[in-house]
């Protein structure tokens, strides 16, 4: 790794302010966009941020001016490659469902309608509701939860080998 750990996470998720990103659309300023036809999307941005984004994929980037700090998706799947960010700040994967923030890490991140389910691969990622209820879950590699709106405790889970690669298949390049 090149000086700052890199941390790659699979995501969906809804768009709610930002640049507003879907497969076979331009890239946001500050990233370049590759893409062959009825693949996924390659977007690298500023800061050593690359997103690979499901053909069709919609979601927004969430930045202040600086390098991009998170993603909210509307639909599909996004598997994302990010720098550690020092300090209190973690890159974070919104959904209506979900906030997961990583800990230096390879994870992914699946939204649907009325579910998100989030699975590490390496490292450690922490996972809770936007509104805290039902607390919060630290997953480690291996690991993963489904999220649904509510307050009950989240519930921490192995997945199967078919479960993970269905997942990540969706995202091959």
């Amino acid at each position: 790794m090149r000086g700052l750990a890199s941390v790659t996470c699979l995501v969906i998720m809804l768009a709610t302010a930002g640049v507003d990103v879907a497969s076979a659309q331009q890239a946001p300023a500050g990233c370049s966009s590759q893409q062959k036809p009825n693949a996924a999307q390659t977007l690298r941005c500023r800061g050593g941020l690359t997103l690979v984004a499901e053909d069709g994929a919609k979601f927004t980037l969430q930045s202040q001016g600086g390098p991009v700090e998170a993603v909210d998706l509307l639909s599909k799947a996004v598997l994302v490659d990010a720098p550690s960010q020092k300090g209190k700040s973690r890159f974070q994967v919104i959904t209506p469902q979900a906030i997961a923030a990583v800990r230096g890490t390879k994870w992914a991140v699946d939204a649907q309608e009325s579910r998100t389910s989030v699975l590490v691969l390496n490292g450690q990622v922490a996972v809770r509701r936007p509104g805290g209820a039902g607390g919060q879950v630290v997953l480690g590699p291996g690991e993963g939860v489904d999220v649904e709106p509510g307050s009950g405790a989240l519930e921490v889970k192995r997945w199967g080998q078919p479960r993970v690669d269905a997942l990540l298949a969706r995202l091959r390049p």
